[in-house]
This record gives C-alpha cells, structure tokens and sequence, in this order.
C-alpha cells in the first residue's frame, strides 16, 4: 500500500507537516516495506490553489492513502474522487505516522478540515 505524508524533510525521520496543501514535501512510503520517494511540493508557496494542485501531485503517485493534518475543501473533493483514505496525524515523525496508521489508531478525515486557501 502506497501511503503519502506531508513532511517538513525528506526521510522517515522527519517531522509530520499539519498543512496539505502548503507543506514542505510529499513523503510517499511502502508500508510493507517502508521503502519511500521524497517529493518536493512545489505548490507550496503558490498564491492560491495550492491544495488542489498538490492533490493533482501524489494522485498521480497513485497513493492509496494521506497522512495529514489538516485538507481543505477542494483538495479533500479531489482526493476522495480518487478513493483516497485521508488520516489525521499531528506531532511526531512520518515513520511514527505509518505505525499509527498499520495500527489504526488514526482518526479518518471525513470532511475538510480546513477552510483552503489561506497562507502560513
């Protein structure tokens, strides 16, 4: 299973990033395996749009699941027309984040969480 998280770095060490659309990378990582690619967000900066446009970015990764903190609301429609599970994470690292997830302790995203775009 493909799972993306949104990171402040670029390995299994780095820190969860609570912001989708705006976060510093894409972790995308085998959870059978926990082999990973680093993926820059180059949305992140972006005056609007960011979510939807990073959504486009690990769709395309064909990722089953993120691993976030918080979507908002055109990127969650994006992502749940794909069939992606969206999960809450908050405080700790992407290896921590897929742990949490094989041992289903997090809490599904059901809705946007986020009111979109605003800017860090």
């Amino acid at each position: 299973m493909k799972i993306c998280v949104t990171t402040k770095g670029s390995d299994l060490n780095a820190t969860v990033d609570p912001h989708f659309g705006r976060c510093n990378n894409f972790l995308v990582v085998d959870s059978g395996t926990m082999d990973f690619e680093s993926i820059g967000n180059n949305q992140g900066s972006a005056s609007g749009g960011a979510g939807v446009q990073a959504a486009q970015q690990v769709i395309g990764k064909g990722i089953n699941v993120l691993i976030t903190g918080s979507v908002g609301p055109n990127a969650f429609s994006l992502l749940e027309s794909e069939g992606i599970e969206m999960k809450i994470f908050s405080g700790g690292s992407v290896k921590e984040a897929i742990e949490a997830y094989n041992s289903g302790s997090l809490e599904s995203i059901a809705a946007p969480n986020s009111p979109g775009k605003s800017r860090r």
